[in-house]
């Protein structure tokens, strides 16, 4: 059996890097280190985030320590294509409200020797895998997860507990929405906001 060569795969390496984990974990901190410390090396830097999250800016990439990097706003992830052109890094900020084609998307752009740099929560506020995140650490060469800090007992978080009303799975918010938790409070919390409801 023989398999058609695909003709935009490149023998320049490219791969794919993840970095995930909580709300107010770092994720877009370290995306945007990534891609500046690119930049002095000389390297062409493109980066996307999704339309729908304007919560600092219509355009910027802003982590919560207010450090801001130009980015080009995209409704789908197969607009990032056609932004693709001519460069050698694309980072990619809140994966996880993009659609389905993100993976693919990546793979492309990687077998094409461009590094992909994408940032995310990997888990929902339900603490269920959030969108294309799952696959994204599947095909992945690298993968980082950061943590915040629980902001019920110090210890690690890893999931972002919600923390208004609503069962809406995108919700976007900050401090006023969310809290980071460990497993342990989250469990708890979770089990309290039961409670209440059958009260």
């Amino acid at each position: 059996m023989f398999l058609e060569k695909d003709t935009n795969i490149t023998n320049k390496g490219g791969w794919i890097e993840v970095i995930c984990g909580s709300m107010f974990s770092g994720k877009t901190e370290e995306l945007i280190r990534r891609l500046n410390r690119a930049r002095i090396a000389k390297q062409k830097v493109e980066i996307f985030k999704p339309h729908i999250d304007k919560r600092y800016s219509d355009e910027d990439v802003v982590s919560h320590n207010a450090n801001a990097i130009r980015s080009i706003p995209v409704e789908s992830a197969s607009q990032i294509l056609f932004y693709a052109n001519d460069v050698d890094v694309i980072g990619i900020d809140e994966a996880q409200f993009f659609d389905s084609e993100l993976t693919s998307v990546c793979t492309q752009l990687a077998n094409r020797g461009i590094r992909v740099i994408v940032a995310g929560l990997d888990m929902d506020f339900q603490a269920n895998p959030f969108g294309p995140m799952p696959q994204l650490l599947a095909v992945a060469e690298y993968v980082t997860k950061v943590h915040a800090i629980c902001m019920h007992c110090g210890n690690l978080a890893h999931v972002s507990h919600r923390i208004v009303e609503g069962e809406r799975l995108v919700l976007l918010g900050e401090t006023e929405s969310y809290e980071p938790l460990c497993r342990v409070c989250y469990n708890k919390a979770r089990a309290t906001a039961a409670k209440k409801k059958e009260n």
